[in-house]
């Protein structure tokens, strides 16, 4: 088993234990994080759902991220990929979501938002959201892998926190 599968696999247990359910927003991963939950046998039981949104036409169709926020922010941007997460909460039945968007490269990069900066975000149902902006180094495969990395174990430190607090 990978460590992307060992990774979303723990996260499936703290899913499973509260009774929650995780739905996915990528744009530069292409799925890859969906990928690696639904890699684990079980998933079905506390994964809902993924959106691959790889246009930014899509994140405005599919996860309702509004046309301003793209115009004033940019695709790659912690306030896109916070209305990524939010859209795949509101367009699911998941409890918590991640979102990713960057430019995994080789090319693509432009001043202020070069190759291998990495957006992220999680949202909780009725609860709140956070993001993160992160430069990775590497090929497109190493950029996209350590996002996805990231975006799991984000979800679940979040998980895991939100399960102390209860």
């Amino acid at each position: 088993m990978s460590e992307l599968e060992l990774l979303a696999e723990r996260l499936g247990r703290e899913l499973l234990n509260r009774g929650e359910r995780l739905a996915t927003a990528e744009s530069c991963t292409g799925g890859w994080a969906a990928q690696a939950v639904t890699a684990v046998a079980g998933s079905s039981a506390w994964f809902d759902r993924g959106f691959v949104t790889y246009s930014n036409d899509a994140k405005v169709e599919m996860l309702g991220v509004p046309v301003t926020t793209l115009e004033r922010h940019g695709a790659v941007s912690e306030a896109t990929a916070r209305a990524m997460a939010q859209g795949a909460l509101k367009h699911s039945r998941g409890d918590w979501a991640l979102a990713i968007t960057g430019i995994a490269g080789p090319t693509g990069g432009m001043p202020g938002k070069p190759v291998g900066m990495v957006c992220l975000a999680w949202a909780q149902r009725n609860g709140g959201c956070e993001a993160l902006t992160c430069q990775f180094a590497g090929t497109r495969a190493e950029v996209r892998q350590q996002a996805v990395r990231l975006a799991l174990s984000g979800t679940l430190k979040r998980v895991m926190a939100a399960t102390l607090m209860a």
